[in-house]
């Protein structure tokens, strides 16, 4: 698919097939994006952990809650990203520069994973909001827990919605110097 075509269609998926279920196949060209993506001193200061099957059922009861993310219930793979260390380089740099490289970076590395994903047809959904003691304990980690990315097959029919977005112009400033 073209970039730009990719970038049109890709959005926000709110309704899963339950039964359709990714192959390992797919997961690995998904991770493989991630891993991929550039990085501050090439750092890649993040771990991906998949969840399906049961662990992907305990994921999403993790995501959901007042309201939000109900249609987590019928995902069939999660991507719960967490936060690893800098590298010394980094570190130095972020430091100095008062700067969460960290964030950045995982947020590079999901975006190439909702693009690659995408480009197979598959759908995805970028989640911020979680009960993040609760994935902790599923994953048996103490480390920060920054995204869920929810990834599969949309129900068949679940249209292509107008993408809303700002006017360029309140976006984007031209300087020449």
């Amino acid at each position: 698919m073209e970039f730009d075509q990719l970038m049109r269609m890709r959005q926000s998926c709110r309704s899963y097939d339950p039964e359709r279920k990714l192959s390992r196949e797919q997961m690995m060209t998904i991770l493989e994006a991630g891993r991929l993506a550039p990085s501050a001193c090439n750092a890649q200061p993040y771990h991906f952990t998949v969840c399906a099957g049961s662990a992907a059922c305990e994921v999403a009861r993790s995501v959901q809650g007042l309201g939000m993310n109900g249609f987590a219930k019928d995902v069939s793979c999660f991507v719960v990203i967490s936060e690893e260390d800098y590298n010394v380089t980094a570190r130095l740099g972020s430091a100095h520069k008062d700067q969460d490289y960290r964030s950045v970076d995982i947020g590079i590395a999901t975006a190439q994973m909702v693009f690659a994903a995408q480009n197979m047809g598959i759908a995805s959904c970028i989640l911020g909001w979680f009960d993040e003691g609760k994935l902790q304990a599923l994953l048996h980690t103490k480390r920060r827990i920054r995204l869920v990315l929810a990834l599969g097959y949309a129900r068949e029919g679940d249209p292509l919605r107008p993408k809303k977005r700002k006017n360029m112009s309140d976006l984007v400033d031209f300087l020449d110097a």
